[in-house]
């Protein structure tokens, strides 16, 4: 994956990249249920052809037609659901990003090296360990690579927090000792509670997932309707059903699959936030000139 600062506007997409691009597409979670489906179909037209029983074939089409409409339709409401929480996120990690660089401008030529130093390392670890928080991962031993082993810190039950909480005593005792002056210091402790805020917004959003049983009723009734689908078609378009049903379960399996997805953005999927890039670029920005511990 290229750098987040790398990354270049989308260009046009050809023809046979539409239809032979795997990489962050979902062909690879739902091919198995597309692939039962289809076999299913064809079984369906088979035993249909071969002993001319059919128990819903009196229905028609129809009613599927009608059936899935409604089911598009709350696949769309979930899958906009799930879509704002990852816009959501992403917009939490730029404001990350924005207090990061403001922070840094706002020490450079003010406060000493070995101070400024210190505050910018603190930053680096914050935000590896809340990447790691996000992910359910080692806060400390993300954090120990910038900020080195300190237990006092690292052994606590929320080690993210506490590194912001450390670098906010450091700013206090400059301003104590008159290194930076009270105005200054009120513009340090502004944006160290903008990162407090970043945190907070990202375990609401991680810690708040969609109602189970709604997304439960959409997985539901979207295999229900999926299975049933070749009984409806069988009779009326007899071997050009398993075409039909492959299409139709793609997709609404896809979009089922897409809102799993993006419903929890801080994972390390290909359609989940490049969270990776977006530190490296926090530390690449922020420490050009400072050695980690």
């Amino acid at each position: 994956m290229p750098a987040y600062s790398d990354l270049q506007p989308p260009r046009s997409v050809r023809i046979w990249e539409v239809f032979f691009a795997f990489q962050g597409s979902i062909v690879s979670v739902i091919a198995w249920r597309v692939a039962i489906l289809t076999m299913l179909a064809c079984g369906i037209v088979y035993w249909t052809r071969h002993n001319h029983v059919n128990p819903i074939a009196n229905f028609g089409p129809e009613p599927f037609t009608f059936i899935g409409i409604s089911i598009s339709v709350f696949m769309s409401f979930r899958n906009s659901a799930c879509y704002d929480r990852w816009w959501e996120a992403r917009k939490q990690w730029g404001r990350l990003i924005v207090s990061a660089r403001s922070l840094a401008r706002e020490l450079r030529g003010v406060v000493p090296a070995p101070d400024r130093d210190r505050i910018l390392l603190g930053v680096c670890a914050y935000a590896r360990s809340l990447r790691a928080r996000l992910r359910g991962l080692d806060e400390a031993r993300a954090a120990s690579e910038w900020i080195g082993q300190d237990t006092d810190v690292l052994a606590l039950p929320n080690p993210t927090n506490q590194i912001l909480d450390r670098i906010g005593e450091h700013c206090s005792r400059l301003a104590v000792q008159g290194i930076v002056s009270e105005w200054r210091y009120m513009l340090l402790e502004n944006r160290l509670t903008e990162l407090c805020d970043v945190q907070a917004s990202c375990e609401r959003i991680r810690n708040t997932p969609l109602p189970f049983a709604y997304t439960l009723l959409i997985h539901r009734t979207t295999y229900l309707f999926c299975c049933l689908l070749p009984f409806g078609l069988a009779t009326h378009l007899g071997w050009g059903t398993p075409i039909l049903v492959t299409v139709v379960s793609y997709t609404f399996f896809g979009i089922d699959a897409i809102g799993d997805a993006i419903e929890d953005p801080f994972g390390e999927t290909a359609n989940d936030l490049p969270l990776d890039d977006i530190v490296k670029t926090i530390e690449r920005e922020l420490s050009p000139t400072v050695t980690a511990v």
